[in-house]
């Protein structure tokens, strides 16, 4: 059973820095002392027995109509994509817990924890601490320049999860220089820009940023990064982010690529999923000659092709040979990040990547918040390099550290509810094996792949009408098609069990 902990803004911020919070408060604001203190100090419960039966009982009446319905014309100002594929009725007016409610008064339950990043729900009882905070006046816009306590304090606790070790052993480790280390962060806004300033690093030994520095270590050689292959030898079942250089490593803008690769500007290669002698024959050859390899970028769930999952013998071995090779290697961990015990499924696999990309689940869907840690060796770029003004907001820090909390409490029942989706998910692929070729994923991080393409077209068409949100990837056609999962970390077996059912009785007028 998840823990309903406790927690005031001066246990996770510490009495200090309240103390200053509180006489802004009532020296410049106005405020009373009274009021003052009870915002600091109030325990706030992260998961009260009365939230949690509220979410049992949305979570029961999925697909029905428990509100009156929202009814208006307004469609807003979308482009073309984005109109035809609007699902209004379903857009939210309230919510609790993993249930959303839509625009029509129906309950939908966030099977995929609205698209990856609702990672406590909807109206999880402990962001309340965001609103104690906003009622003392504490800001939220800072700049690169002024990074706030908070976010300062955020950063602290970030390295001391990806690293392992408690706030006694931090120092050291803030302070090493050992290669793949990750001791430094970059604060950004989405997951594309942190990954992006990722590759400007590993950019950064084959080319000069600008006109202040001195010729790169790798000068005059061709940069080569190695992603993720599909199906078909392609690009497609990689996916970093949405800026123009992540967007050619995975076969889009094909005519700008061509001109790369005639110019020699840095070239693209796929690495076959799981095949490590692939990884090496190519991670050898491209060290050769004009060419030397600058990265290796990877997910280890592959939640933009189907989740299919990487293994620890792999990607152990692959990050072998990129440490022989001076080859950087970057994890993004944007869709993974938070849905396991320890916050990082890197450590889960025994990794030590030289750039770490997170966001989505650790802010919790209340901000827009993504971060890229990185290592001393790999602290290359000037300030301007991965430039980004609103990076660091001091309330979207005190998300992170509020879900942070709740999930360092919470890491035995986050695998135990992990095992439990995996374990339901397995039953029914062995359930309907005419339909089902099987399941993939880890924990949380669920997929069902179809036998074929049109059954996991009508699967979705059935699951959505349940109002339930599971999608399938079909849009690639080399990729297997998969329904894709992503319960919140809330989620327990009453909601699992739902979900389950919702699914199989869709299984079963498939069949």
């Amino acid at each position: 059973m998840l823990k309903n902990i406790k927690r005031s803004l001066k246990d996770l911020l510490g009495a200090e820095y309240m103390s200053a919070v509180k006489s802004v408060a009532v020296e410049i604001n106005g405020m009373d002392e009274s009021e003052a203190d009870a915002l600091i100090n109030e325990e706030v419960e992260f998961l009260p027995k009365s939230y949690v039966e509220r979410m049992h009982d949305l979570a029961k009446r999925t697909g029905e109509v428990v509100v009156k319905p929202f009814e208006n014309a307004t469609s807003g100002a979308p482009t073309e994509a984005y109109r035809k594929a609007a699902h209004l009725s379903s857009s939210p007016i309230g919510g609790v817990g993993c249930t959303r409610i839509g625009e029509d008064g129906r309950a939908y339950l966030i099977a995929k924890s609205e698209h990856y990043h609702a990672s406590l729900g909807h109206n999880f009882p402990g962001y309340k601490l965001i609103t104690n905070a906003r009622r003392l006046g504490i800001l939220n816009a800072t700049h690169n320049n002024t990074r706030g306590y908070i976010t300062r304090l955020a950063e602290e606790r970030i390295i001391a999860a990806a690293n392992g070790v408690e706030a006694d052993a931090l120092d050291r480790v803030l302070s090493s220089k050992e290669a793949h280390l990750l001791n430094r962060i970059i604060n950004l806004e989405t997951g594309s820009l942190a990954v992006e300033a990722g590759i400007k690093m590993m950019l950064s030994r084959f080319y000069r940023l600008d006109s202040t520095y001195s010729a790169p270590e790798y000068d005059g050689k061709i940069p080569v990064f190695l992603v993720m292959e599909d199906n078909k030898e392609g690009l497609s079942a990689n996916y970093h982010g949405t800026t123009v250089i992540a967007q050619t490593f995975r076969g889009m803008w094909p005519e700008l690529y061509e001109k790369v690769l005639r110019n020699h500007l840095y070239k693209v290669v796929s690495v076959k999923k799981n095949d490590i002698a692939d990884f090496e024959e190519k991670i050898r050859r491209y060290n050769s000659g004009s060419y030397k390899t600058a990265g290796f970028l990877h997910e280890i769930i592959l939640m933009n092709y189907s989740g299919i999952r990487l293994t620890p013998e792999f990607l152990q071995e692959a990050y072998r040979l990129c440490h022989e090779t001076d080859t950087l290697t970057l994890c993004d961990e944007i869709q993974s990040c938070m849905w396991y015990d320890g916050m990082f499924l890197f450590r889960r696999y025994g990794l030590n990547p030289d750039f770490a990309v997170i966001g989505k689940g650790f802010p919790g869907g209340e901000y827009p918040a993504s971060k890229i840690l990185t290592t001393y060796k790999a602290d290359i770029l000037n300030q301007f390099g991965a430039l980004v003004t609103n990076g660091q907001e001091e309330l979207a820090s005190l998300a992170y550290l509020i879900t942070m909390e709740f999930s360092r409490e919470n890491g035995d029942e986050i695998t135990k509810m992990g095992e439990y989706i995996e374990n339901g998910i397995e039953a029914l692929a062995k359930e309907f094996p005419t339909l089902v070729d099987k399941a993939d994923g880890l924990g949380h991080l669920a997929a069902i792949h179809f036998k074929r393409v049109e059954d996991a077209a009508r699967f979705t068409k059935l699951i959505n009408e349940k109002c339930v949100d599971i999608s399938a990837q079909l849009y690639k056609a080399d990729c297997p098609p998969g329904a894709l999962i992503k319960p919140p970390l809330i989620a327990d077996e009453v909601v699992v069990d739902v979900m389950l059912e919702k699914v199989r009785e869709c299984l079963i007028e498939l069949a």
